[in-house]
């Protein structure tokens, strides 16, 4: 009985790996994803979000602000990446490159800032200019309404 425990264990090691795993499995190594834990400045927690270990850090930093702005959270960013920079939050000091791929560091954690000299109080002055009913009433007339 051993002897055809061994033979099977024979067999099995001479067919390839791949033909054993499922699909999932096989598009998992393919595509190599990663969850990832963005914290922004001034906000109440991080964002997780799962990403490709090869895509760039400029598309991870829009994605952040694509899905905190989703969520309706405070303070208001703006959707421009230029005006950021993600750090590691293992310690590292320099600002990761936007064109490097976000899995080359190697972390999990991230820290997303404001670039010093940028204020975000013009983006939430246009994003309130954009609703409400002043705006609309304004559009709809093209009559100028002050605020209070």
């Amino acid at each position: 009985m051993e002897h055809g425990l061994s033979r099977a264990s024979e067999n099995r090691s001479r067919v390839p790996r791949s033909l054993f795993m499922s699909s999932a499995k096989k598009n998992q190594m393919k595509s190599n994803r990663l969850l990832i834990s963005v914290t922004v400045m001034g906000s109440a927690g991080p964002l997780r979000f799962l990403v490709n270990a090869d895509e760039m850090v400029m598309s991870v930093i829009e994605q952040t602000l694509k899905s905190y702005a989703h969520e309706g959270r405070r303070p208001i960013l703006g959707t421009d990446f230029n005006n950021f920079l993600l750090y590691c939050a293992n310690g590292v000091s320099d600002a990761l490159c936007p064109k490097d791929s976000i899995g080359s560091y190697g972390g999990r954690n991230f820290i997303l800032c404001k670039k010093q000299g940028i204020d975000l109080h013009n983006a939430e002055v246009a994003a309130k200019a954009t609703c409400g009913w002043k705006f609309w009433l304004n559009k709809s007339l093209h009559l100028k309404i002050s605020s209070h």
